[in-house]
């Protein structure tokens, strides 16, 4: 693990492949660390020749904690958006895109190829909207446009995700229940649950960092980051959508809308995967994802599954 100092913050970071490759820039999801990015994934994206970086976004694992910041106060942020304001929180996502700009600066990349789940799709949508002159191609995974009409997570899965997790340094057991009931839930139907790997980067992620307050943060930059359509109509960069059919926290609809949203971006719908990135669909995803970084100035009709227009 390596620490940049990027954005005027620290970022904790790792690298797969050789130095001088194209680069992938791997983004975690909300609450999660670099190492939800397994390295089987990672050594498998960078055996096809390419330079893969995954790291912690800002308050997650050894990156840095805005803990000086406050937990949001969910309630009022509700009432403040629910009215028309834009409530004050810590930090935006476009605050973690220019996070994620500063360490392609500090290590000295000009383009990558981007890659984000769930949050960090958003996070990644934003950097190839926004910072179109840095990003090579762009995949993002079962994430959303902020479309207000979209349907929205199951109200269980919403309670669970929302219900507090005993503290894992007191009651290890207890937190292990609490957040692989989530975990369950929230996997798709199309593959079997392993309880034995997921609780083993539960407790891994623990070992690294235990931030709840970081988790809520993040949950609010989400919250104000708005319906970003009109953003996203503006991407150029070869663009795959990825997004499992099973989803019930950040339904497929989702998913389709962000494919409808930029121009001819790619849509693959995986039957079976829920918001998890099972071991048995990651080598179809790093072909597609390879795909889609081969086809940088690809004419129309070049992709291998069906557009989202038309």
């Amino acid at each position: 693990m390596n620490i940049a100092k990027a954005n005027g913050i620290e970022l904790a970071w790792d690298s797969f492949g050789h130095a001088d490759a194209e680069t992938i820039l791997l983004i975690s999801g909300l609450g999660t660390q670099m190492i939800r990015w397994p390295e089987p994934f990672c050594t498998g994206l960078a055996a096809r020749g390419y330079r893969v970086i995954r790291f912690d976004n800002r308050d997650a694992g050894h990156s840095t904690h805005f803990s000086a910041s406050p937990a949001p106060d969910f309630g009022a942020l509700a009432t403040a958006l629910m009215a028309g304001r834009r409530p004050d929180v810590p930090y935006t996502l476009d605050d973690m895109a220019a996070d994620a700009i500063g360490l392609l600066d500090a290590l000295g990349i000009a383009k990558a190829h981007v890659v984000g789940r769930s949050m960090g799709g958003m996070i990644a949508q934003v950097l190839a909207s926004e910072h179109a002159d840095r990003v090579l191609s762009l995949t993002s995974i079962m994430s959303s446009t902020g479309n207000p009409v979209l349907p929205q997570a199951a109200p269980d899965v919403m309670a669970m995700m929302m219900r507090p997790a005993p503290d894992p340094m007191i009651d290890p057991e207890g937190f292990l229940a609490v957040r692989l009931a989530f975990a369950r839930r929230i996997a798709g139907t199309g593959y079997p649950f392993d309880e034995e790997a997921h609780r083993a980067i539960l407790l891994d992620e623990v070992r690294r960092s235990y931030d709840p307050g970081g988790t809520a943060r993040q949950i609010a930059a989400m919250a104000v980051a708005g319906d970003r359509r009109a953003r996203l109509a503006n991407i150029t960069v070869p663009t795959l959508v990825i997004h499992g059919v099973d989803d019930p926290l950040i339904p497929p609809a989702c998913g389709q809308d962000t494919a409808h949203s930029i121009p001819n971006a790619v849509y693959l719908p995986i039957v079976g995967m829920g918001h998890d990135l099972p071991r048995d669909v990651e080598e179809r995803t790093i072909d597609a994802i390879c795909n889609v970084m081969a086809c940088q100035s690809s004419a129309e009709g070049t992709w291998p599954w069906r557009r989202a227009k038309g």
